[in-house]
């Protein structure tokens, strides 16, 4: 388990041979509670899918009936683990484009881990944008992480496509983004700041995050002429909420 503040925690599981996902879907984990029964939580994976662990990124509620015993866990420690994993938050959902835009708020940036550890996606775009957003500085977790992606060896010369955007809303180190991301997009600021021209034609958008940003985000994007992808009729926004 890793402490990445005092209410930020990402941990490993060891994988059962047999559980299959694809990236960006989520697990149902489950502890046991002291006077019996079980409480259930869904976390998305940051883990690639083909690693031999299952890594996740979590917010410590003090009061949480489920994240307090977690972060209460020591190495070793059992956490229950549904058989199947679910959701449908998938870049393979996105038709062809030039941009891909990763959206995220808090531990929303989880599922972007894992689906940046699949190739594909590295082929498919020619330009990969992951915006983080967060109150402080502190809370921008993973960054060595991300700036490792750019020199895997699995997509090799693609690594250059990368770009990474942290964004704090309180108290932002000088020079970097402070507003939220549906402001960003309205202003046109996030776009200036990648150094990239939106378009419908050009642009595919992945958002998740706190419900409010992505009900904020979703809005905004279809004031600038983006509709939700369907399942008979591709578009240019997947989205999903991060809790």
């Amino acid at each position: 388990m890793k402490r990445w503040t005092d209410k930020l925690i990402s941990f490993r599981l060891t994988r059962p041979a047999g559980f299959r996902f694809s990236p960006g879907q989520f697990a149902r984990l489950g502890l046991p509670l002291e006077h019996g029964g079980q409480v259930w939580r869904a976390y998305s994976m940051c883990s690639a899918a083909y690693d031999e662990h299952l890594e996740f990124y979590s917010i410590v509620v003090a009061e949480g009936q489920f994240s307090s015993r977690l972060a209460r866990l020591q190495p070793g420690g059992q956490v229950m683990l549904d058989k199947r994993a679910m959701g449908f938050f998938e870049a393979d959902r996105l038709p062809d484009g030039r941009d891909l835009w990763l959206l995220a708020t808090g531990t929303g940036i989880a599922p972007y881990l894992s689906i940046l550890k699949q190739p594909e996606v590295w082929h498919r775009f020619e330009r990969i944008v992951l915006a983080h957003c967060v109150r402080e500085a502190a809370e921008l977790s993973f960054q060595d992480e991300i700036a490792e992606l750019r020199d895997h060896p699995l997509w090799g010369e693609h690594g250059g496509k990368l770009q990474y955007l942290p964004v704090v809303t309180r108290n932002a180190p000088e020079g970097m983004l402070d507003q939220r991301i549906p402001a960003l997009l309205a202003s046109g600021e996030l776009a200036a700041r990648a150094g990239l021209d939106m378009s419908p034609e050009h642009s595919r958008f992945m958002l998740c995050g706190n419900p409010k940003m992505v009900e904020d985000t979703h809005r905004q994007l279809m004031k600038m002429g983006y509709r939700m992808t369907r399942q008979n009729a591709p578009g240019h926004i997947v989205l999903e909420n991060g809790w």
